[in-house]
């Protein structure tokens, strides 16, 4: 762990630092948790009214945030537009082994793999697999594979026959590529289920991230896509054929039926459901929770079960109160 100088931190963020410039600062923390030696973080008014109990010195604060009690030759603030940005920026900072590929996307939980194969990692003679690359411990990497510059596969992480990953990617432990669709079809001659072929792959673009024990399934024909610089949470479902585009935000447990379309930065909430041969528009926002059986427009907002638009949502949920309060 690096340590810098709430100076040097004020420098490096371009901040506007009201405090001590020599109070020295090697990790980061919350507010409730952060020590002596710790810098801590500001985004709003609410957590503001924190920081005269914290023991931290020194904390990155969003501007136009009001910070009451601050006592500036004892301790630091460092006034910056963005704050989580610039936690991002004083995380790498401080811990560039954890850094990958460099940036504000290159960060992982722990110290960064070394580029290579650990050895109880199986990789496919006909994979190809950059020199930069790292893959963890106990993964697989099938047949006619392709991994490209940067990318880091962590423990346990899957990927079969075929799939073609870009650069500067991150999958968390657990993460499976190219599992087989699920597709049946009833079966008159044995009145059973007929099992559907996906002989397919998956086409995923460069910095995507996919947390862990999330899949991503292949194609029935052709490929299922994911953008450059999409980010898929832990325990995320996405179905064969679906083509997800660039910048787009997954959240946990959410499911992407078959063959759905993601226009550019699309947000999922956590939880989502989304029916098979559905697309959001570019910039759409899925509510946590919501089921979308219909398309979503461009730029359009959709909670509840089905979806409906944003306004209209909440709409019916405030005469839903109102009739509650009639009957009571």
């Amino acid at each position: 762990m690096t340590t810098l100088t709430t100076g040097q931190l004020a420098e490096m963020l371009r901040a506007e630092l009201v405090g001590p410039a020599d109070i020295a600062v090697s990790g980061l923390s919350t507010l409730q948790d952060a020590g002596p030696e710790e810098l801590t973080f500001i985004r709003s008014d609410k957590f503001a009214k924190l920081w005269s109990r914290s023991r931290a010195r020194a904390a990155v604060v969003a501007k136009g945030v009001a910070v009451p009690e601050h006592d500036p030759a004892s301790r630091a603030l460092l006034v910056v537009a963005e704050a989580d940005l610039a936690t991002i920026d004083v995380l790498g900072a401080l811990r560039p082994e954890a850094t990958t590929g460099g940036g504000r996307t290159g960060l992982v939980g722990g110290a960064a793999p070394s580029p290579g194969l650990h050895p109880t990692a199986f990789v496919d003679a006909t994979a190809k697999v950059d020199a930069t690359a790292s893959v963890g411990a106990f993964c697989y990497v099938g047949a006619g594979v392709r991994i490209g510059a940067g990318t880091v596969l962590l423990p346990r992480v899957t990927v079969l026959d075929g799939c073609v990953i870009g650069s500067r990617c991150i999958f968390q432990p657990g993460v499976v590529i190219g599992g087989d669709g699920f597709g049946y079809r009833p079966d008159p001659a044995s009145g059973g289920l007929a099992k559907i072929p996906h002989v397919g792959n998956v086409v995923i673009g460069d910095g995507v991230e996919i947390g862990a024990n999330s899949c991503v399934d292949r194609a029935r024909f052709g490929s299922t896509v994911i953008g450059d610089g999409t980010k898929i949470d832990n325990l995320v479902m996405i179905a064969h054929n679906c083509r997800i585009g660039r910048s787009c935000i997954i959240c946990g447990n959410a499911g992407l039926s078959g063959s759905v379309t993601l226009g550019d930065g699309v947000m999922i909430g956590g939880g989502a459901g989304i029916a098979d041969n559905i697309s959001i528009g570019n910039g759409g926002k899925v509510a946590a929770s919501t089921g979308v059986m219909a398309d979503v427009e461009p730029g359009q907002t959709v909670a509840g079960l089905p979806a409906l638009p944003g306004r209209e949502y909440l709409r019916a949920i405030a005469q839903l109160r109102k009739m509650g309060a009639r009957k009571g």
